[in-house]
Formats: structure tokens, sequence, C-alpha cells
């Protein structure tokens, strides 16, 4: 999949952080302070959206008081802490950004999350000097399913979209690499299983661990 592939692109919460059930706690507990209950079908409706279009979506449906400001403010606060704490890298994902390093591969990230809570995640890993770009969706005009964020990284890296691939968890970020014209390797999680056969129907991959990728480059004994 990496053939002639000269940048690989990544989004954040539930592709190289295993972190998508941290949002559902936090969303349970944010509700939680305003006597709202969570149901399911509130992560499917913010897929993919940034943190400020989630507010102003939360918002709106629950009645928060509020300022989006101060929405996103308070979620920051408490994933901040989520992140030091509790949120470990994929499987394999730091082999595969080494990896990537080595053989000159430009590296980018693309997430509907905030730029502060991004550079949280990579300096607390120690994989921040591994990205050549970072872009959250609140940089962008439209966030995923469209292609702005995906194709707004190809240009800060100076390649083609062609020349990208991009890893994904969720339908929308699938799409929007697609819509980007860029091959697309959507990556398993338990949060997105409910879509796992949409998920390989549109991708041109699918794995469930980054060691798959990264089996390919280890020398035989």
């Amino acid at each position: 999949m990496l053939e002639n592939k000269r940048a690989v692109l990544f989004d954040l919460d539930g592709t190289l952080a295993d972190s998508m059930w941290m949002w559902r706690q936090i969303d349970i507990d944010y509700l939680a302070r305003f006597g709202k209950e969570f149901t399911p079908d509130l992560q499917r409706a913010i897929d993919g959206k940034s943190i400020h279009e989630t507010a102003v979506y939360m918002k709106a449906r629950y009645e928060i008081p509020d300022t989006i400001e101060k929405m996103q403010a308070d979620w920051n606060d408490m994933a901040r802490q989520f992140y030091r704490e509790r949120v470990p890298l994929k499987d394999g994902a730091l082999e595969l950004l080494r990896g990537l390093k080595e053989r000159g591969i430009r590296i980018g990230i693309g997430t509907s999350n905030s730029r502060e809570l991004t550079e949280e995640v990579l300096i607390s890993h120690g994989v921040m000097e591994y990205f050549d770009a970072i872009l959250t969706s609140a940089e962008v005009q439209r966030g995923k399913p469209k292609p702005d964020i995906y194709l707004a990284l190809a240009q800060m890296l100076h390649v083609s979209p062609a020349d990208c691939l991009v890893f994904e968890d969720v339908v929308q970020g699938i799409e929007a690499g697609r819509n980007a014209g860029m091959q697309v390797c959507a990556v398993e999680d338990p949060y997105s299983a409910w879509s796992r056969d949409q998920k390989r129907a549109l991708a041109d991959y699918y794995v469930e661990s980054f060691r798959e990728v990264t089996a390919e480059w280890e020398t035989p004994r």
C-alpha cells in the first residue's frame, strides 16, 4: 500500500490514538452536568465534525446554556487529563512512524480535534518530531467528509494527492480521503465496529493493526 507514496496522512482519534472511548465518556460526563442523558446516536451524529461544529450541534440539541467557547474549553480540560494519563497510541503506531521517517516518507496529521490537544497527545507520547505537518478541521473551511483538510495537508507537504495514503478509522474520514483523490487504509477500532463492512467497502485497504504494515519491512531471519 505504500508503493510510490510520498506522504502518509493520519487521523488522530481512533486511528493513531486509542481514544474514541474517551470522547464517549467525556460526552456522558459533560451532559450529566446539565442533567442531560447521553444516547448512542450522538457520536454518530458528530463523527468528522470539528470541535467548534460539535459544540454548535450539542448546544442546539441539548440546549446547553454555556457559550460555544466555554464548552470547548471545558472539553479541552477534560480531555487533557485523559490524554496525559490514560490514552495509548494504537498498536504498532510508533513503529510505523519510525519506519516512514527512515524511508523519507513525509508524515501529516489531519484531525477534527483541536490543535492544542493534538499536540498534547503527540508530545506526551514522544512522537511530535515525526510529523512534518499538522492540521485541524477548525483550520480549514469544511470538516470531514469534505476533502479540505487532506487537500490542504498535501499542499503543505508539497506532494500530489495521488501520492498520498490516508489512515482513517471512521466512514466520514475515509470519505474525506477518497474525496481528496487519495488512497485510504481503514483502521480497525471498536468504536466504529458497527460500520466495519461499510469501511471495508469504501477503503482501498483495511488493517486491524499497524503491525500489518510494518511487517513488510521486517528482515527475515
